[in-house]
């Protein structure tokens, strides 16, 4: 069964080291699902920016710790991918 490209690629981080790289090196940084492999990732940006990606970076990030008095609980885990794009191609985000 095939993914829809929102499941894969969740929302686009948008940040001050994210926004260097875009200009510098034309990388982005987007929050995936954590399933999602390389394969999938390039698909669903090229599908749904219209542009060609060069290379695709994951890292899994662990939840952080978060305790209310006594109560000690972790936000969930997640993915980040860094986008690389071919020359010439750009993600403009409003």
């Amino acid at each position: 069964m095939r993914k829809s490209d929102y499941t894969v690629v969740r929302e686009p981080l948008l940040s001050e080291k994210g926004s260097d790289l875009g200009e510098k090196h034309n990388q982005y940084f987007f929050k995936v699902a954590l399933g999602a492999n390389k394969i999938e990732i390039k698909r669903a940006v090229e599908r749904l920016y219209k542009v060609e990606v060069a290379n695709v970076n994951t890292m899994r990030m662990s939840g952080k710790r978060k305790q209310l008095r006594r109560r000690v609980g972790y936000t969930p885990d997640w993915k980040k991918a860094v986008v690389t794009l071919k020359e010439g191609h750009t993600i403009e985000f409003v």
